[in-house]
């Protein structure tokens, strides 16, 4: 590995950038968008008292591995089938709608901390100052691929899933900024290293128990955000057909469909790093940074692990609860969570006040 060394510093930053984007996103981000697929229609089957899938296993053999081949079934069922697109669409906006949705979501990541360090390496892409800027300001771009998708199909079904997109995540993504203000006010930086920092010294620092209110309407923002149920008015089924990806399909519906999956799985990452410690436990060697390879990748399975109990909830509450109406989810927006997040607002910066006061 000497050639590493005869590198400059920024070739080597670039080497390493490069090498860490490929493994977060084509190791870690992707099989786990393939398999949340088969975990939502096993544990949607097992609350509706069906089988889901079990067949799928490895090609050729009986060998069926409980369902766990589904996601390789589904990627070529989807690259097989015929890529129509319909003649009354617009067709550069039409085709460029797919990708404006999945990218920012897969651009969200990079500055979130997965670990420590790895051997030499920090766990994380990009370590921006201002981390937490950043990623509302790619989380904003999402909405331009829904919007794109209902004007360049043409079409009314997902003109209106389109629209209704565009005032949620406008409504939602007010409240959830503001409700991650109190969370920099305790810890004093933007950086989303420092906020697990913050949070290293147990269980009762993380921000969860510090912020609850903060959490809660973080939580359901998300949701709203990410057009999970109880929150997807964009694309109903019962009204709008399938909304704005009613035209799609073949790989241009699939990447809608990673899309989602791949923002939920970004704001259940964001949601561990603000509130529930990151990478970190209360135990020795979980919460300073890491003194070994090994102990670096456990720390990466720690926060793994936390992000899987999100996806979890993401996946039942989509089973569980009904869809809102329209009205009552923009009244929930604006008339609720808002003036909620502004009060936790003053609130804290009250008490921070006086705290520091003494």
């Amino acid at each position: 590995m000497e050639w590493i060394n005869n590198l400059t510093p920024g070739q080597q930053f670039a080497l390493f950038s490069l090498v860490k984007i490929c493994v977060a996103v084509f190791a870690v981000v992707l099989p786990m968008v393939a398999y949340s697929v088969v975990a939502e229609r096993r544990i949607s089957a097992w609350i509706q008292d069906r089988v889901g899938p079990n067949r799928v296993g490895i090609p050729f053999t009986n060998i069926k591995l409980w369902g766990l081949g589904q996601p390789v079934a589904d990627g070529v069922k989807f690259i097989l089938k015929e890529d129509f697109t319909p003649a009354h669409v617009r067709k550069v906006y039409f085709w460029l709608a797919p990708a404006v949705a999945m990218v920012p979501a897969l651009l969200t990541l990079a500055v979130i901390p997965f670990g420590s360090k790895l051997g030499s390496q920090q766990a994380v892409i990009a370590n921006l100052n201002v981390g937490i800027l950043y990623t509302f300001g790619i989380v904003s771009l999402g909405v331009y691929g829904i919007v794109l998708a209902g004007y360049a199909s043409n079409s009314k079904y997902p003109f209106l899933g389109g629209i209704r997109s565009s005032a949620q995540m406008i409504s939602y993504e007010i409240a959830m900024g503001m409700s991650v203000v109190p969370v920099f006010m305790l810890v004093g930086d933007l950086n989303l290293g420092k906020v697990i920092s913050y949070q290293a010294d147990g269980f009762t620092s993380w921000l969860i128990f510090k912020q609850p209110l903060a959490f809660v309407i973080f939580l359901i923002a998300a949701f709203a955000e990410t057009n999970r149920l109880p929150f997807d008015l964009p694309e109903s089924e019962t009204e709008l057909v399938g909304g704005y990806h009613t035209e799609y399909s073949s790989m241009k519906f699939a990447l809608f469909f990673l899309g989602e999956y791949a923002a939920m799985i970004a704001v259940s990452a964001m949601m561990v790093v603000l509130f529930l410690g990151g990478w970190t436990l209360p135990f020795a060697g979980l919460n300073e940074p890491a003194t070994s390879i090994w102990i670096g990748l456990l720390q990466v399975g720690i926060f793994i692990g936390k992000l899987l109990l999100f996806m979890g909830l993401f996946i039942w509450v989509r089973w569980m609860l009904p869809r809102f109406r329209y009205d009552q989810l923009m009244d929930l927006g604006w008339k609720r969570f808002v003036p909620l997040a502004l009060a936790n607002i003053v609130v804290t910066a009250v008490v921070l006040y006086f705290l520091n006061a003494k």
